[in-house]
C-alpha cells in the first residue's frame, strides 16, 4: 500500500488486572494492519527502573529477548516478532530507567540551560520522543504502543500523561485502546462490568478517554452489556471488543478479526479499510497445529522451569516446529536441580529428544551434564543452546576426552582444562548491564555438517546473548576426538556450532535460535530438532 502522509499512532493500555494480554492484543491488531497493506510495528514501554531487563532475574521477569541490534528487551518483543513481518530493534522498548537516564545525562551537560528539572515537561517530553522516534523513520504507516502495567500504578503516571499529550498533539493521528476485564461471578451466574467502569473512570481522571475498549472474557459478551460499557464508559457499541478466552495466542488474531478491531481502529485513525485480510497462511499453520498427525515427547532441560515465561521463545519455537511436521510437541519440563546421575535414566528414558536450555551460573549445572550424557550416550536427538552448548562441550571433554574436571571458567576458575572460557573482549568488563555479546552475528557453516542440512546455505545470521565461548586451545583435540565444529563466526573464530556425526542428531549452538522463529518462518533448528525426535519414536 506504501507510506501514508502521517504515521498513525495506536496507544494500549490496561486496566484491573496485569496479565490480560496486551501484547498479544497489539500484535493481533498488527498482524490484522499488515495484512490489510499497512507497514506496522510495536513498541512496548515498561514502568519499571531497571534500563532494560538484562540484569534481572527470569523469575522477576520472565525472559530476557533479545533484537538483532543486541537490545536486550521485554518478552512481549519476542510475540511481535513472531506475529508481524518487520523485526524490532533497541527503539521498539523504552523503560522508565532509559528514560530518567537520558534526562539525567542531559541535565549533566546542561542541555536544560539550568531549569528545573522535573516529571512534567521533561520525562514526559523524553517519553514523548522516544514513542515518536520510529514513525519519525519514514518506515511506519502506524506505530502501535504497549503501556506496561496497569492503570493506576504509580510507576506508569508519566507514561499516561505523555499519551494524553501526544493525543492532543497529534490530533486525529492518533487513538487509544483500553484492555480490560469482564470478569463472570459463578455465585451470581453473570458477567460484572464494574471493574472495567471503575477502570475507564481511572484512566479518564488522568485526562486520557479511550477510543476502543477489548474486554477480556470467559463468557460471550451480549448485546445489552456491550451497550451498558458503552454507555457508562463513554464510547461507541462497535468499539466494544470481546476478547473471550482462546485455546491459543494464535487464534487471537483470527477472534479479532470477527470483533472488526482493525475495522474500527482504522476508521477512528481516518485510513482506509478496503482491502480484504488475507489469513490463509495463518489458518494453514493453525490447521497443523490442532490436528497433528503426531506426537514426540520432548525434555526441556533449564533451571527456570517452574515459570514457563523465562523459556517462552523456546516454548513457540517447538509449536512452529511441531507444526511444520504436523506434529504434537509435548514439552516436559525437567528441573536440572533434579538430575543426579543415577535419576537420568528414570526420568528422561521415555523422551523422543533432549533440548538443555540456556542460562547462566552454576546451579543446576551437574544435571545439565548429566542430561547431555545420557542423550550423548542413548542415541536421543540433543540440541543445546547456548550454556546448553557449552554443556555438551563439558561433557564431551570429562567423559570422551579423559579431561578431568573440565569446565567452564564462568563455574570453576581454577578448573585444569578451561574448555569453555570468557571471551577476551569481555575479560576488561565489570558492569553488568547490557555489556555481553549481544545481537545478530554471521555464521559460516562447512558443507557435509548436518547444520548445513538443516540451514541449507553456507551464512547465516543469528542472535546472541553471551560472554563465555568455546576454548579455541582445544579445538583440535575435540576436532580429532568426534566433535565436529561445522558452525564458525567467520570475523572472529569464535565456535558458533558443535555437532557428533556419529549421532542420529547431536547439536549445540552458541547463539539463541528461538529467537528468530515465527509462524511464517519457523526456525529450521527446530523444524529439524522435532523431525529428529519423530524419527526417534517412530524407530522405538
Amino acid at each position: 500500500m506504501g507510506k501514508t502522509s502521517a504515521t498513525k499512532y495506536v496507544f494500549v493500555t490496561g486496566g484491573v488486572t496485569s496479565s490480560l494480554g496486551k501484547g498479544i492484543v497489539s500484535a493481533s491488531l498488527g498482524k490484522l494492519l499488515e495484512e490489510r497493506g499497512y507497514a506496522v510495528t510495536i513498541q512496548k514501554l515498561d514502568p519499571y527502573i531497571n534500563v532494560d531487563p538484562g540484569t534481572m532475574n527470569p523469575y522477576e521477569h520472565g525472559e530476557c529477548y533479545v533484537t538483532n541490534d543486541g537490545a536486550e528487551t521485554d518478552l512481549d518483543l519476542g510475540h511481535y516478532e513472531r506475529f508481524l513481518t518487520s523485526a524490532t530493534s533497541q527503539a521498539n522498548n523504552v523503560t522508565t530507567g532509559r528514560i530518567y537516564q537520558s534526562v539525567i545525562d542531559k541535565e549533566r551537560r546542561g542541555d536544560y540551560l539550568g531549569k528545573t528539572v522535573q516529571v512534567i515537561p521533561h520525562i514526559t517530553n523524553e517519553i514523548k520522543e522516544h514513542v515518536k522516534l520510529l514513525g519519525g523513520t519514514g518506515q511506519y504507516d502506524i506505530v502501535i504502543t504497549e503501556i506496561g502495567g496497569t492503570v493506576g500504578d504509580i510507576e506508569s503516571l508519566p507514561f499516561i500523561e505523555a499519551v494524553r499529550q501526544l493525543k492532543w498533539e497529534l490530533e486525529g493521528d492518533a487513538i487509544s485502546i483500553h484492555l480490560t476485564l469482564v470478569p463472570f461471578l459463578s455465585a451470581a451466574g453473570e458477567l460484572k462490568t464494574k471493574p472495567t467502569q471503575n477502570s475507564v473512570k481511572k484512566l479518564r481522571e488522568l485526562g486520557l478517554q479511550p477510543d476502543i475498549l477489548v474486554c477480556r472474557t470467559e463468557h460471550d459478551l451480549n448485546s445489552d452489556i456491550r451497550r451498558k460499557i458503552a454507555l457508562f464508559c463513554n464510547v461507541e457499541k462497535e468499539a466494544v471488543i470481546q476478547s473471550i478466552d482462546a485455546e491459543s495466542i494464535y487464534d487471537v488474531p483470527l477472534l479479532m478479526e470477527q470483533e472488526k478491531l482493525d475495522r474500527v481502529a482504522l476508521r477512528k485513525l481516518g485510513l482506509k479499510d478496503d482491502t480484504d485480510v488475507d489469513l490463509k497462511s495463518w489458518k494453514e499453520f493453525l490447521g497443523r497445529l490442532k490436528n497433528p498427525k503426531h506426537e514426540v515427547h520432548i525434555g526441556l532441560i533449564g533451571k527456570y522451569v517452574e515459570l514457563r515465561d523465562a523459556y517462552k521463545s523456546i516454548a513457540e519455537a517447538f509449536i512452529h516446529g511441531g507444526a511444520s511436521n504436523e506434529c504434537k510437541v509435548k514439552l516436559h519440563w525437567i528441573h536440572s536441580e533434579e538430575l543426579e546421575e543415577e535419576k537420568c535414566a528414570y526420568l528422561l528414558r521415555d523422551l523422543d529428544g533432549i533440548l538443555v536450555a540456556p542460562g547462566f551460573g552454576d546451579r543446576g549445572i551437574d544435571g545439565k551434564l548429566s542430561a547431555v550424557r545420557f542423550a550423548r550416550e542413548n542415541n536421543i536427538p540433543f540440541l543445546g543452546i547456548c550454556l546448553g552448548m557449552q554443556c555438551a562441550v563439558i561433557e564431551f571433554g570429562r567423559n570422551v576426552l579423559n579431561l578431568k574436571n573440565a569446565h567452564s571458567t564462568e563455574i570453576n576458575p581454577e578448573t585444569p582444562y578451561p574448555v569453555i572460557d570468557i571471551m577476551e573482549k569481555q575479560k576488561s568488563i565489570t558492569d553488568k548491564g547490557g555489556t555481553m555479546r549481544l545481537g545478530a552475528y554471521p555464521c559460516q557453516i562447512e558443507d557435509g555438517s548436518l547444520a548445513k542440512d538443516i540451514y541449507g546455505r553456507e551464512l547465516i545470521s543469528e542472535r546472541h546473548r553471551h560472554r563465555f565461548e568455546f576454548n579455541n586451545h582445544f579445538l583440535e583435540q575435540y576436532q580429532s576426538s568426534g566433535m565436529r565444529t561445522p558452525g564458525i563466526n567467520p570475523e572472529s573464530g569464535l565456535v558458533e556450532i558443535i555437532e557428533i556425526p556419529e549421532h542420529p542428531f547431536f547439536i549445540g549452538v552458541q547463539f539463541h535460535p528461538e529467537y528468530k522463529s515465527t509462524v511464517a518462518n519457523p526456525q529450521p533448528l527446530f523444524v529439524s530438532f522435532v523431525k529428529a525426535a519423530l524419527t526417534h519414536a517412530q524407530e522405538k
